[in-house]
Formats: structure tokens, C-alpha cells, sequence
């Protein structure tokens, strides 16, 4: 029982972390087109501040938010796979 809990716990805690993780990426996003729009105005501070950012920060979070969604697409098949399989049975 203990161990399903713990597992239930790991999960939960997994989740939020790329929940967080979505959300950060969609700031960014939205920082993103705020600093193009900034940038065609004149003002250059904004997409600087994303170009230093860009490699060290967001390319990682664009990262793991790819490949949670194909983990977890992944994890979704594999459990229908196998319950279709255990019913035919």
C-alpha cells in the first residue's frame, strides 16, 4: 500500500513541476511577442533580455514540456494497450 501511495506522491509532485513548467513556457511566449512588438517600436531592451535568456533558460523548458507531453502520450497508450489486452483475455 505504501509503495502505490509513494507512487501516487511521485506522480502528483511530477505533475505540478510541468504544470509549472507549461505555464513558464507559455510567459515566455507571450514575453516573446511583447518584446517583437517592443522591438518594431524602437525599444530593443525587451529582445535582448529574451536573447540572453533563450539558450540557458527557455530552449530547456521548450525541452522537457516536449518530451512530458510524449512521455505522458506514450504511458496513456501503453495503459489502453495493455487493458484492451487483459479484457481479451
Amino acid at each position: 500500500m505504501t509503495k502505490e501511495n509513494n507512487q501516487n506522491k511521485l506522480k502528483q509532485i511530477i505533475d505540478n513541476l510541468l504544470l509549472i513548467n507549461l505555464f513558464t513556457v507559455i510567459f515566455f511566449a507571450i514575453f516573446f511577442i511583447f518584446a517583437i512588438i517592443m522591438q518594431l517600436n524602437g525599444i530593443f531592451i525587451f529582445i535582448n533580455f529574451i536573447q540572453i535568456v533563450w539558450n540557458p533558460l527557455v530552449v530547456p523548458l521548450i525541452t522537457i514540456f516536449i518530451i512530458g507531453s510524449l512521455v505522458n502520450g506514450i504511458n496513456s497508450w501503453w495503459r489502453r494497450k495493455l487493458l484492451s489486452q487483459e479484457e481479451d483475455i
